[in-house]
């Protein structure tokens, strides 16, 4: 689930820097808000994004499979300086030597895929959570067109069986999307969201 020719580690690096800079918007009061994952809060969201990326940084250095890496911290004081320290880790582990080429066990999706696909499916969920984390704030999103059109095409190759999408898994089921869409709305309708149901301002 990638595209060739592109430098996916940079486009994941760039999209786990905007998640994390929309979560600095966050307050106090803001951690127990409803997001576009349904049934969950902030404070559940980030602790996904925080246990995710400790999973994959696991998984790009030959621990994936030890299922303790994946686990949601029980206790999230500080949800976005937490985040940071998980995302920083990731970012490294994505950048060392070789680990495009590595295997990755995956076990959430019960295979093991090579580096350049994994750090795919990191890069589309960081797409995607760092424009949930910002609808929930009511902020805009700021990713460059080479980031969104690259996670278009990914977003377009999510298989879209129902046994695969709703509750429990990544992404809800596929919405309709309107001729005049832009990238990010096509990705994000792709994969089950529906911006129209969340205002943002500048």
């Amino acid at each position: 689930m990638t595209v060739t020719g592109t430098d996916i580690v940079e486009l994941d690096r760039i999209a786990v820097y905007e998640a994390s800079r929309v979560l600095e918007w966050a307050r106090d009061e803001d951690w127990e808000r409803d997001t576009p994952c349904a049934g969950w809060t902030l404070r559940r969201l980030v602790a996904h994004m925080t246990a995710q990326h400790h999973g994959f940084a696991a998984a790009a250095r030959g621990a994936g499979q030890d299922r303790a890496y994946w686990r949601e911290p029980e206790e999230l004081s500080e949800p976005a300086r937490t985040h940071r320290a998980a995302a920083t880790a990731a970012l490294a582990a994505f950048a060392e030597p070789g680990a495009t080429e590595r295997e990755f066990a995956l076990p959430e999706l019960g295979a093991s895929f090579p580096g350049r696909t994994a750090i795919g499916f990191h890069f589309i969920d960081y797409v995607v959570h760092a424009w949930d984390v910002a609808a929930t704030l009511g902020v805009r999103l700021d990713l460059p067109d080479d980031v969104l059109n690259v996670a278009l095409v990914v977003a377009r190759l999510v298989p879209t069986d129902p046994a695969g999408r709703g509750p429990g898994f990544a992404f809800a089921p596929p919405l309709d999307v309107p001729p005049e869409a832009d990238p990010l709305d096509e990705t994000l309708r792709l994969l089950g969201r529906a911006p129209e149901q969340w205002p943002t301002r500048t």
